[in-house]
């Protein structure tokens, strides 16, 4: 098989060069196994996704692929290229402040009243009216007469080509981070393929994250669905992948994250042949029981606590280190949680503010 290689526009410049990203894409002229659209780099300092896919494209050059692919490795031009010295600050839009993985299109499709109009469909053709009526929904919103920000004109634009696939996968990283997956409730079997050891499990409800604007339209008909006697299994797959650490290529790392996409897609059909899923232990919580922990006064912090390893109640989480307090009892704060818990990710700087979110944990872990 062979990518082609195309772009798109999804903006201007103020001096009038056009933003455009680029799109690898392989259309496949067998019997169609379910479509693939995997998008990185969405933030700009969270760049190992472009190592991913770029480990995928190698892979998949193996392999018979029978179902369509779209890959868009750098995702957000504008992101990547906002240098503040050797830092990439690119995770919020610096026209609005608005975080660039919230800027999606939130359908809020009545789907009770649109099931109405369209109950006598069969399953198929019933899928393809609820797809055409997401896209069109995002073409008018890029289309009013009244424009829409940068921002959220480079997300419509994503979420168009997301929208024609059946399965979607947004790779990001976090500040200082193990891997880990946002998996919805309804899909949770599919997060054993993946070479990811901790996974959350979200639940319904849209927070403007690009996963959430694929399967949350879906995943709502369906439970309506559900409700009047007719069951319709939830037609798309949607997935955030958190691939470490941000500002950081590792080529290594990458192949073990291609081989567990692998092994999804050939889960799915997408590749013929059976590949199986890494050996490991994988663990999740659900949404609300992963939890932020803010820090409660400023200063220089020393991070004990290792990212992916399980920490005991009361064990050293962090210190805080405060100088302009030398020689009194509060030079040194030590912290700790009150329960058992796994740090997954942790600020990027060791200099905060008093309220800084220092760690976010996953309490009520149990294995998958």
């Amino acid at each position: 098989m062979s990518f082609t290689q195309s772009s798109l526009k999804i903006g201007e410049l103020a001096t009038g060069q056009d933003l455009s990203i680029p799109i690898f894409s392989y259309e496949c002229t067998r019997s169609k196994a379910p479509s693939v659209y995997i998008q990185a780099n969405v933030h700009g300092a969270e760049v190992q996704g472009n190592a991913v896919i770029y480990q995928l494209m190698k892979l998949l050059e193996q392999y018979t692929v029978c179902g369509d692919i779209t890959l868009v490795p750098l995702a957000n031009p504008l992101g990547i290229n906002q240098k503040s010295g050797e830092f990439t600050l690119g995770r919020f839009d610096p026209i609005t402040g608005v975080n660039w993985n919230r800027e999606y299109l939130d359908h809020q499709v009545d789907v009770e009243v649109w099931y109405k109009a369209h109950n006598l469909l069969s399953d198929a053709d019933l899928i393809t009216q609820f797809k055409a009526m997401l896209l069109e929904a995002c073409y008018t919103r890029l289309n009013s007469e009244w424009g829409i920000t940068t921002g959220h004109q480079q997300a419509v634009n994503l979420q168009v080509m997301a929208h024609q696939a059946d399965i979607v996968l947004d790779l990001h990283t976090g500040p200082k981070s193990c891997k880990h997956l946002y998996c919805p409730e309804y899909d949770v079997r599919a997060a054993s393929f993946f070479s990811i050891p901790y996974t959350l499990l979200i639940p319904n409800d849209f927070g403007g994250a690009m996963d959430e604007s694929i399967f949350c339209p879906w995943w709502q008909l369906s439970e309506h669905m559900k409700s009047t006697g007719r069951d319709l299994k939830v037609p798309v797959s949607a997935f955030t992948l958190e691939l470490g650490s941000q500002e950081n290529i590792n080529l290594e790392d990458a192949l073990v994250d291609a081989k567990g996409i692998l092994a999804y897609l050939s889960e799915r059909g997408v590749i013929e042949q059976s590949l199986e899923p890494a050996t490991m232990k994988r663990y999740a919580c659900y949404l609300k029981d992963y939890k932020k922990f803010h820090s409660p006064l400023g200063g220089m912090v020393e991070y004990l606590a290792e990212v992916g390893e399980p920490l005991k109640l009361g064990a050293p989480l962090a210190n805080i280190l405060r100088l302009d307090l030398y020689d009194t009892d509060k030079a040194l704060t030590p912290l700790s949680l009150s329960q058992d818990c796994v740090p997954i990710l942790h600020f990027a700087s060791a200099s905060v503010y008093q309220g800084t979110e220092l760690y976010k944990v996953m309490t009520k872990v149990f294995e998958i």
